[in-house]
């Protein structure tokens, strides 16, 4: 099996280096910046659709300059203030040993991925690593899976799609793969399901049960 896994809450909290930078870009805009505990949605969906909500604007320049001020400190700070959940390298470690091939599947930019997962020890877990341009493209969830699996020439049935947010499983349902989510992220049960998850676990270990054709009853796909 091919395991796709999310970056931003499922692998990492990012919850520091975003909403700090976030503030940083607002703030540098001229603007208030909100309670930082409530930028919690933020965290999952692309960041360009997040600032234009949060500027409650339509004008593309100005959501693109807060896109480059927010990089500005994600760039050299931002992306090293994120820890690992517990339990994920053990998880990761654990697929690799029964078979499974992993595949990162982030909006974020790719770039910046790889040096995330590099600085915390986690790359050598991954096979390839995918994620958005830095213009944007493939920042939605089902455009970037639906690159995955026409660059890694996978089928449909041969992945699976772990990840905390509601983008994650409606990616995976518009490319017809198994999604599962995880509930130690940013996202509910119920987000998860109302979007298509198959199954969801509460904690890392769970993993490599949740992903197998012969796990639980719960983890199987849909008759």
């Amino acid at each position: 099996m091919k395991v796709l896994l999310d970056l931003d809450g499922t692998l990492t909290d990012p919850f520091e280096g975003i909403t700090l930078c976030i503030a940083h870009a607002l703030v540098t805009l001229g603007r208030l910046s909100p309670p930082r505990e409530t930028l919690r949605w933020c965290i999952g969906p692309p960041l360009r659709g997040n600032f234009a909500a949060l500027l409650g604007t339509n004008d593309a320049a100005l959501t693109e300059r807060a896109v480059r001020i927010y990089r500005e400190r994600f760039a050299s700070v931002g992306l090293f203030e994120n820890t690992v959940y517990p339990g994920i390298p053990e998880a990761l470690a654990a697929l690799r040993r029964a078979g499974h091939a992993l595949i990162l599947a982030t909006s974020k930019p790719a770039v910046y991925a790889e040096k995330i997962l590099s600085h915390f020890g986690l790359l050598g877990h991954f096979a390839s690593v995918h994620g958005s341009e830095l213009d944007g493209t493939r920042s939605e969830k089902p455009a970037l899976l639906a690159h995955i699996l026409r660059t890694e020439s996978l089928p449909a049935s041969a992945a699976v799609m772990v990840g905390d947010r509601e983008h994650d499983m409606r990616g995976a349902s518009a490319n017809t793969v198994r999604g599962i989510g995880v509930l130690w992220g940013y996202g509910t049960r119920e987000e998860l399901e109302r979007s298509g998850a198959s199954a969801c676990v509460a904690h890392p270990g769970e993993l490599l049960a949740a992903v197998s054709p012969k796990g639980p009853a719960e983890a199987a796909p849909p008759a």
